[in-house]
Order: structure tokens, then sequence, then C-alpha cells
């Protein structure tokens, strides 16, 4: 799937089992290299890099870590539903379940915030943020933002 603002394919939804902060940013580095061609260990560092600046736990149970970095030439993204909640430091106070990972080319500017905006202005819909949250597995989860994607393109 192609939002207007970054790549999403049904391999880069899932479920995770991670148990902290650390193992979620450990688990979408290891998914940037597998799915987009990454390094891993460079994601690894930029996302850490970003979250040390503040938290991007974005609050209502979503942490959206991001970062740019060389060897892409457009926004990718990934989605993982976690199966139990963590503590992420947002702004709210709230322990996360859904975690949207973007990666923008290191000399993006616009469309990085572009990318960032949409998965916002997703997630603030409360109806569609609790169905993400509570999508049996990356299958449904896929079919849904799909489905959410498609009607706001047409």
């Amino acid at each position: 799937m192609l939002d207007a603002n970054f790549i999403l394919g049904p391999e880069a939804v899932g479920v995770s089992y991670a148990a902290d902060k650390t193992a979620v940013l450990c688990t979408l580095a290891e998914r940037f290299a597998h799915i987009y061609a990454v390094d891993r260990s460079a994601v690894l560092e930029s996302l850490e890099e970003r979250e040390a600046l503040g938290s991007t736990g974005f609050g209502r149970g979503v942490a959206i870590p991001h970062a740019r970095i060389e060897g892409i030439s457009r926004p990718v993204s990934i989605v993982i539903r976690l199966e139990r909640s963590i503590a992420f430091d947002s702004a709210d106070g709230m322990p996360v379940d859904l975690v949207f990972g973007l990666l923008s080319p290191a000399g993006s500017g616009a469309a990085h915030l572009h990318a960032l905006a949409a998965i916002s202005r997703l997630i603030r819909d409360e109806t569609i943020r609790d169905a993400l949250g509570n999508a049996a597995d990356g299958e449904e989860l896929y079919a849904m933002l799909s489905n959410v994607w498609d009607r706001d393109a047409a």
C-alpha cells in the first residue's frame, strides 16, 4: 500500500511481544532492515538518537518513533500492535500499544513532516485508533489501514 506520503506494505504490519521501549526500537530496526534493505544498526542508532531528544510517544496509546537516514528515496513505515501495553514516556503518561515507525531520506524536510502528519491525522480518529489497537493480527491491521487510506483517497 502506498499512502500519498509513505510506503507501507503488508509485510510491514504486524504484532509484537516487545516488552519495553528499547525492545520496540530494536524490533523496528530489525523490520526496517529486513523489509526495506537498510542498515539495522544505522536505523537503531537514528531511532535512539531521535528518542533521546524527547519521547515519540504521541499520546492515546500511540508512539511514532521516526528518523531520517541515508539509503532510502522516500519515507517508509512499519506498524506494530503490541500484545501488551508498555511505558513509552508519552506526553499524556499513557502506555503504548500501537507503534508507527517512520524512516525518511536523510535530506527530506517536508516529505518527513507530511508523513508524520498523515499518521497523526489517522490516529486522531478515536474510532480508527481503537479498531487498530484491537486488531487480532497483522493481516487485520493492514486491512484496516488499507480501508482507511483507500476511503480517504476516494
